[in-house]
């Protein structure tokens, strides 16, 4: 599945809607047991959320959005097949989170590419379930100082803390996911599944038991005044490097 939302596959609600619907049709056709996501856009695995998704809206839209984004997330971190993120480029916040979901990270060994959830360096939080995925993989205090410090890995440091499980050249990316997929796939599914199901449940119903209480949070912070008036001045500097 390669990601394509120009220019910088953003998670636009329209984008994560449809991302959701093809999953679901690849898991409801039993003759698919695994997916490779990577992406089309050159330099650029995905932005992460759209913040014009998030600014100068009202509190219906800001709500609608991040459902989508919690069913996103679930999607993928409960789904039955062999997840494999080739990741061919940046990967900062949502896109990071994308690469989390999966049971395998490969990343291009570019010094231009990086990842991790900088959430804070925008002046947002990393929600709690973001905030668990990355400790279920990279540890608490690392997840503390990068979550903290709103770090992005470059490749090298990326393999070395853990929050992607293979650096390899980059037009070795896709191959490498292949050869992951078969190793993944020599498995039983039955017991995969049920493992992967196991291991992941705890974090899956946190989020799940919260989910009214996350939205409500997500809406009353970003109806902020301080918060959209930080979201408009990081949307200016965008439009003014793209310009």
């Amino acid at each position: 599945m390669k990601f394509k939302n120009p220019p910088v596959n953003s998670l636009s609600l329209d984008f994560l809607t449809e991302l959701v619907i093809n999953l679901e049709k690849l898991e409801n056709d039993k003759t698919f047991r695994g997916l490779v996501v990577t992406s089309d856009c050159p330099g650029v695995f995905s932005s992460g959320l759209d913040l014009r998704e998030m600014c100068g809206r009202n509190p219906a839209h800001y709500a609608e959005y991040w459902k989508a984004v919690q069913e996103l997330w679930l999607r993928f971190y409960l789904s039955n097949l062999v997840v494999v993120a080739a990741v061919n480029g940046v990967c900062p916040a949502g896109g990071c989170l994308i690469s989390l979901t999966c049971d395998y990270r490969i990343l291009a060994n570019n010094p231009k590419y990086n990842i991790g959830l900088n959430e804070t360096q925008l002046g947002i939080i990393a929600p709690f379930w973001f905030k668990d995925t990355l400790v279920n993989t990279i540890g608490h205090r690392a997840a503390e100082r990068a979550l903290q410090l709103g770090l992005l890995f470059q490749p090298a440091e990326a393999l070395q803390v853990g929050i992607v499980d293979q650096v390899v050249p980059e037009d070795q990316v896709q191959s490498t996911a292949l050869s992951v997929m078969a190793e993944w796939l020599a498995v039983p599914d039955h017991a995969r599944q049920l493992t992967k199901a196991m291991m992941r449940k705890a974090t899956a119903d946190h989020l799940i038991k919260q989910r009214d209480a996350d939205i409500q949070n997500f809406v009353s912070f970003l109806s902020r005044d301080s918060i959209q008036k930080s979201l408009q001045v990081y949307l200016e500097k965008l439009r003014q490097k793209r310009g």
